[in-house]
């Protein structure tokens, strides 16, 4: 019997290529997000491997977070899998400049936004007890870098969240983690830069980072092990990366 997983973020980066390697290998795929089209587009991708449903949303929408999640059809209603992806940066600049509105995105998006997301897919697992919650953190989850201040803060509540998550659901028997990427090359630095795409560019340039593809694989891997196994808390980074600021860009 297939499992069915839902996906935040999944027009992009992570969250996509998470929907496309559940997608093909026997999970039914709710993807979430924002972007009607690109929802579309990825909705008739998947559909050649298996049932899809499309929900678009922004997290930070409580009430629209709800009301799509109550009004899933009955085949997709029983959800296995939640893989809380949806997350942003916004700015790199030293605290005493950050701009409010980028502070509110992060922690709106990063924090409230998964918090709204588990608060409405919590009771289908809790009824069953059973289940599996994947966070998606970050290496700002586990140190501070200069000028990361509000992102760092929203990723350490994460991980604090996925902690707190864990001890609260473990009488359900319902299995929680965290995974926590280092450099991806995906839209992220475009979008923390605000569109400026040669800047983004530059982040991974001189060296071998990781892709959205590589977490996919170990989110797959993650939520696939034996029901009695938990990978509760997993950090990875490229070969080339050592920390959040020590990035070896003579490797190439």
């Amino acid at each position: 019997m297939k499992k069915t997983a839902l996906i935040t973020g999944a027009t992009s980066g992570i969250g996509k290529a998470t929907a496309q390697i559940l997608a093909k290998n026997n999970f039914k795929v709710i993807i979430c997000g924002r972007r009607k089209e690109r929802l579309a587009d990825l909705g008739k991708e998947l559909s050649a491997f298996t049932e899809v449903h499309a929900l678009a949303f922004d997290v930070r929408d409580k009430n629209d977070v709800f009301e799509k999640i109550n009004g899933l059809p009955e085949e997709f209603s029983t959800i296995d899998v939640l893989i809380n992806n949806a997350g942003n940066a916004h700015g790199l600049d030293p605290i005493q400049n950050g701009d409010l509105d980028d502070w509110d995105a992060m922690i709106d998006i990063n924090v409230k936004g998964l918090l709204y997301i588990s608060k409405a897919v919590m009771p289908i697992m809790i009824e069953r007890k059973s289940g599996h919650i994947i966070n998606i953190g970050s290496t700002a989850a586990k140190e501070v870098y200069p000028n990361g201040n509000v992102y760092c803060g929203s990723k350490h509540a994460v991980d604090a969240i996925t902690a707190g998550m864990r001890i609260d659901l473990n009488p359900y028997g319902i299995r929680v983690g965290g995974i926590h990427p280092g450099m991806v090359a995906t839209e992220f630095s475009e979008v923390r830069f605000k569109g400026d795409a040669e800047r983004a560019s530059n982040v991974y340039k001189g060296f071998d980072p990781l892709q959205a593809e590589d977490i996919a694989d170990i989110i797959h891997f993650v939520v696939t092990r034996p029901y009695h196994v938990n990978i509760a808390d997993l950090v990875v980074m490229s070969t080339a990366q050592a920390s959040s600021t020590i990035v070896n860009k003579k490797m190439l």
